[in-house]
């Protein structure tokens, strides 16, 4: 999933002026030019501070896709439109403006997070639909800007509809969801930054501890849905969470290889579609985690 950083702004809403000049011109022409002038009047009326924005606000970016934003377009989710905000939160830092890259660690950690609670099911959401987020500015800093918007926008086209989900799912379609993410979070959330296992065998150790323990969270969780398919994704699991544990206490890097491609194999997205179509939820796998396990 691709996080990028949209930068709020100091500024809220500059005034707005709508100009129409009609010379000697034809009805057609005179009507459309009105048409135009309404439509501009009701993207003006719809203009909304970065400040202001909550979650479940569909809206349309001014300007480009990414830079210092002033004010967006609220526009109703039914209407096309090219983001919604998903997830806020606040920065807990006093002090001196920590810099653009340190928010946007902050972000790139809480936003996925965040935007699950409102779209838990990510194999859900729209194939365009990418992560973004707006972040304080070192200006905006100064007058107590803390607030982080999270926001998933349309790499390409536009999106249709709310993509809200968590109020509409069952017990247990929330529970499955829950141990799920939260065994992906703790694999990409600890992935060491060397390539091989030689060079940082205590980060991949620490990455196969915190993917086994996320693994025993979503198998309790398991152990209390019916159904067949979630009984058998269950064994599974439970296979992978004994080779993860191996992996954790590998006394080298040989016999943390030996533990992790079972216990890589054994979490395969693939291997729960059985499961998730039996409890109703969304059964393609995005497709870039079918290229991580694709090879």
């Amino acid at each position: 999933m691709k996080i990028r950083a949209r930068y709020r702004s100091l500024r809220g809403v500059s005034a707005a002026a709508v100009l129409l000049a009609v010379g000697a011109v034809g009805c057609s022409d005179v009507s459309e030019a009105v048409d135009g002038a309404k439509d501009g009047a009701k993207k003006v009326a719809r203009q909304r501070s970065v400040y202001s924005l909550d979650i479940g606000d569909c809206y349309n970016p001014n300007g480009k896709a990414e830079g210092t934003a002033y004010s967006v377009e609220i526009v109703p989710c039914d209407e096309a439109h090219e983001g919604q905000v998903v997830g806020e939160f606040a920065v807990d830092k006093d002090g001196a403006f920590p810099g653009d890259d340190a928010i946007s660690a902050i972000a790139d950690e809480r936003c996925p997070v965040e935007a699950q609670k409102y779209a838990p099911d990510t194999w859900g959401l729209p194939k365009e639909a990418a992560l973004f987020y707006y972040t304080p500015t070192g200006e905006s800093w100064t007058t107590g800007d803390r607030a982080v918007s999270c926001t998933y926008v349309a790499d390409t086209g536009t999106l249709k509809g709310s993509l809200a989900g968590a109020s509409s799912l069952k017990p247990e379609q929330t529970t499955y969801l829950k141990g799920s993410n939260g065994l992906y979070e703790a694999l990409w959330a600890h992935q060491p930054e060397t390539d091989t296992v030689e060079d940082d065998l205590a980060g991949y150790k620490a990455q196969a501890k915190a993917v086994a323990a996320a693994l025993d969270t979503h198998l309790e969780g398991l152990a209390g849905i019916e159904g067949a398919e979630v009984g058998r994704l269950r064994t599974t699991l439970a296979k992978a969470a004994g080779n993860w544990k191996k992996a954790a206490n590998a006394a080298d890097a040989d016999a943390f290889y030996i533990a992790y491609d079972p216990a890589f194999t054994g979490i395969d997205p693939n291997e729960s579609v059985a499961a998730r179509k039996e409890l109703g939820l969304a059964t393609t796998v995005p497709a870039d985690e079918a290229e991580v396990w694709a090879g």
